[in-house]
């Protein structure tokens, strides 16, 4: 299953067919992917759930309809085994941003939380799921698909946001806080963090 986010609602593309769902259910042969989109964009729709009995055909021709933009970003865990999150457009959020011609991933990642929080230096220890979501620029919608890295440092210099790019504060939260932070986080950021927390256990 694929998970993809518009307006902090999911559309979830699957091979399982289902007779009920929390989510409206679509059809991958009778759907149009730019009215499914309008729809999360639009309307009060929670979430969209839609089935094709083969995944890969269903994900390739969803991804067609888009541009991707690749982008990387990380999780990072101070010594007090603090998370540390920006604040960007009124909501909790994780650094990250667009990969630059010729950076891996894992370079795009640590450049930059590195811009954003002025945290160095940075080791990545662990891979997270890719999350993606759907955003309009220029009056087109994009897909943005990024990489996210669990990310350790040591230093023990309070993070600066860069201001630059809209990112008013960056924090440190411990792990008894976190979920207080949930209503003003994007949902994907929120799947990040659970992902994270669940390999704890």
């Amino acid at each position: 299953m694929y998970k993809v986010f518009v307006n902090d609602k999911p559309i979830l593309l699957s091979d399982q067919a289902l007779s009920h769902s929390e989510y409206e259910i679509y059809l991958f042969k009778d759907t149009r992917f730019e009215e499914i989109v309008h729809k999360l964009q639009n309307t009060n729709t929670s979430g969209i759930y839609l089935y094709h009995n083969d995944l890969d055909v269903l994900w390739n021709k969803f991804l067609s309809y888009f541009e991707i933009v690749t982008a990387a970003g990380g999780l990072v865990i101070n010594s007090q085994n603090q998370m540390l999150f920006i604040r960007r457009n009124e909501r909790w959020d994780l650094p990250k941003g667009r990969m630059e011609i010729g950076e891996t991933c894992r370079e795009t990642a640590v450049r930059e939380v590195e811009e954003e929080c002025a945290i160095a230096p940075l080791e990545i220890i662990a891979e997270l799921p890719i999350s993606y979501h759907v955003y309009q620029e220029n009056s087109q919608n994009k897909l943005k698909k990024t990489h996210w890295f669990v990310m350790k440092t040591a230093s023990s210099i309070t993070p600066i946001p860069q201001t630059e790019e809209g990112i008013t504060a960056a924090v440190y939260v411990s792990q008894n806080q976190i979920f207080s932070y949930y209503p003003e986080m994007y949902a994907n950021i929120q799947d990040i963090v659970n992902e994270y927390l669940k390999a704890l256990n």
